[in-house]
């Protein structure tokens, strides 16, 4: 938070005059006209120190960051000494990181964090609560996880000069055993991550659910009774005219993820909702679903000062919703997947290695012949830092800063990001002027900076 993140001296209450009014109570929490700026980042998935290095364009980036009143990245790891189990199904790769790697995030500018991703729960309960204990031992505010629902889906608060921050964290992708579940009088919740469930419709032409009910049939699954749609292997299909597939946010997850919106633009003055998805556009992966959209463009009429998405590691469009950005993918930060120290062996066993297999000989098999996977897709390594400035409620700026994760390099080098030169950087924003387009974003590149219009 600007200065305040590189001071940390001692003040204390009984140091601040009684005239300051601390404790004076109050309910209206309408922005003043104070400046608010934002860095938002995408996934951090981190296995390494980042404060030994001293690039001048990693710098640069470092700086950049601490100069922000608040920053926000998704937190795609867990903290823990192997204290949980590896859960029976994970996000893909098991993550773990050394909880010291906490002061790492702080080091670097990080003030709030989403928590609510695919990799919650894959060392069951016990890791949740240990990558807790680290941020908040550095000082991080983190949110989307809990000890029941209620708690996975309530907003945490960061104070800064100027004003507070509410961060709110959900997922629309995830294990089932990841979702924390409700409380009851007479039973525990379980523990887990706020979801955003959602329902797929598939609208095929009238012979396609002609064929389904035919082929239930021979498969001995009951077709169902209504002429017009059939479910079939858990996928719903509709006779329509024309072939297309709606997503819908599901109603309750919907509902109460505004409320905690609206909760949090009470005790606040700006709310970021962050939202991990891995889903697409039917046929564009570098367009949002569908629910997804909704769920945004209802997340900032319930109160939302940002909607900020991540989850597939590139980069998807930006929209200005009633004056407020909605960022539909931010890529990834840090991308240090290839470096975590041990895997389980539901990681191994699909690639039929035994157990005196290595994490290399993992990665090695999982990216054999692999064109369009991590290593070998340039746009997994390229993104941006956005920064979004409020005077008052008010978008007033958007800035996007080009950054590089190092692609091309040995696994144990990449990942780490810093500014992208001007080459990369005019690229990484022409992509995002590219995916912006459909919702009437402009977007332009200058001095090494994308620049969003912000309509007035």
């Amino acid at each position: 938070m600007r200065l305040l993140k590189s001071i940390t001296a001692g003040l204390t209450l009984a140091a601040l005059p009684a005239s300051t009014g601390l404790f004076a109570q109050t309910t209206d929490f309408t922005p003043t006209a104070a400046s608010m700026t934002m860095a938002l980042t995408g996934d951090s998935i981190i296995t390494q120190r980042l404060s030994p290095y001293k690039e001048p364009q990693f710098l640069k980036m470092i700086d950049l960051i601490r100069s922000a009143d608040v920053a926000f990245t998704n937190f795609e790891m867990l903290f823990h000494d192997w204290e949980g189990h590896p859960a029976a199904q994970s996000g893909g790769t098991y993550m773990r990181a050394e909880p010291a790697l906490a002061k790492e995030l702080a080091w670097a500018g990080i003030d709030v964090v989403g928590l609510a991703n695919n990799h919650t729960g894959d060392f069951s309960h016990e890791s949740m609560v240990t990558t807790a204990k680290a941020l908040d031992a550095v000082g991080i505010v983190h949110a989307g996880t809990g000890d029941n629902l209620q708690q996975a889906r309530e907003a945490r608060y960061a104070d800064t000069p100027s004003g507070r921050v509410a961060i709110i964290s959900t997922s629309s992708s995830f294990p089932p055993h990841s979702r924390a579940g409700h409380q009851r009088s007479d039973v525990r919740g379980r523990p887990g991550l706020n979801p955003l469930r959602f329902t797929t419709t598939y609208y095929v032409p009238e012979s396609s659910i002609a064929q389904l009910k035919a082929l239930a049939g021979q498969v001995g699954v009951a077709p169902g009774t209504n002429a017009n749609e059939i479910t079939f292997m858990t996928n719903r299909f509709v006779a329509a005219a024309e072939a297309r597939v709606e997503t819908v946010p599901h109603a309750g997850d919907f509902e109460a993820i505004k409320a905690s919106i609206r909760d949090a633009k009470t005790m606040s003055e700006y709310v970021i909702v962050s939202i991990h998805s891995h889903e697409a556009a039917p046929g564009d992966r570098f367009g949002p679903a569908e629910f997804f959209v909704t769920f945004a463009r209802g997340a900032i009429d319930a109160g939302a000062s940002t909607v900020v998405g991540h989850g597939p590691h590139y980069l998807k469009g930006i929209e200005i919703y009633k004056g407020k950005p909605i960022f539909y993918g931010l890529g990834d930060f840090i991308f240090q997947n290839d470096t975590v120290l041990r895997l389980p062996a539901d990681n191994y066993e699909p690639y039929n290695l035994d157990s005196m297999a290595r994490v290399s000989d993992f990665n090695a098999r999982r990216y054999n012949n692999d064109t369009t996977g991590f290593p070998a897709n340039p746009m997994i390594w390229e993104s941006v830092v956005a920064m979004p400035v409020y005077k008052g409620d008010k978008l007033t700026e958007l800035k996007l800063h080009p950054i590089t994760l190092g692609y091309g390099k040995p696994s144990g080098r990449r990942g780490r990001p810093m500014l992208a030169d001007p080459v990369l950087g005019k690229k990484i924003i022409d992509d995002l002027i590219k995916f912006s387009a459909p919702y009437g974003t402009k977007i332009t590149f200058q001095d090494g900076v994308g620049i969003v219009e912000i309509p007035q």
